[in-house]
């Protein structure tokens, strides 16, 4: 809490416009391209994040494939998590939400810039329904990030298991599956405090359609899981 009410106030003048602009490009994206209201947005959050006292590091940029129409499963740390994958991100994503995140002012309108997708985890079929959306979607081109843990892991650098259902959408869509790696993302709102924070983010080696064909989804769920957590593991 300390750290976003850092945040807020180091950018008070700045916050009625960014609100203004984002809830403008929500609403009217036919007037905006995916690639203009995704740099608009990392450019604040690139911003927000050094006011608010937070370095994020990226690796395997270099990782990510050339052409669009991938995901992105990272491991799930805390509210953070998004700040430092967009910034870290050049390339313009969508990004599957809990619904009751989804209606928070703020997240709200930055969910509708993105063209992100709400998901009702309580509902198995709607859930199902969101999957096949974004595997559609990713078909067309489009990014995706989407949490294999469900829920944020409060075991800090400590990884819960990836629920299998999730690498549904990139086994329907054919694409790259592109393993994330946090670290340390759960300490600028998790800690009471607003000293220096470094959060890395690591995109790992792409996982393409010819290597997890044949897999079971339970199985492409235990490689990635397994993958980011050694990356997680050798750097801390």
């Amino acid at each position: 809490m300390k750290r976003i009410l850092l945040m807020v106030i180091t950018n008070i003048l700045h916050v009625p416009l960014w609100f203004y602009q984002i809830d403008k490009m929500g609403k009217n994206r036919d007037q905006y391209s995916e690639e203009e209201r995704y740099h608009y947005l990392r450019k604040i959050l690139r911003r927000v994040n050094r006011r608010g006292r937070v370095k994020v590091m990226t690796y395997g940029v270099e990782n990510l494939p050339k052409t669009n129409g991938f995901i992105m499963f990272p491991n799930h740390q805390g509210l953070f998590d998004m700040l430092a994958i967009i910034e870290s991100c050049p390339k313009p994503m969508g990004v599957v939400i809990k619904k009751e995140a989804a209606e928070w002012i703020l997240v709200k309108q930055v969910i509708r810039v993105l063209e992100g997708i709400p998901m009702d985890r309580s509902d198995i079929r709607s859930s199902m329904e969101i999957i096949k959306e974004m595997a559609a979607q990713v078909k067309k081109g489009r990014n995706f990030v989407i949490f294999p843990e469900g829920t944020r892991s409060r075991k800090g650098n400590e990884i819960l298991d990836f629920k299998a259902g999730t690498f549904k959408s990139a086994v329907k869509a054919g694409c790259p599956i592109i393993p994330v790696a946090l670290v340390n993302s759960f300490r600028p709102f998790d800690i009471s405090s607003i000293k220096k924070e470094k959060v890395q983010v690591h995109f790992l080696k792409a996982i393409y359609p010819e290597q997890y064909m044949g897999l079971k989804t339970t199985e492409i769920a235990e490689l990635v899981h397994d993958r980011i957590q050694e990356e997680i593991n050798k750097n801390i």
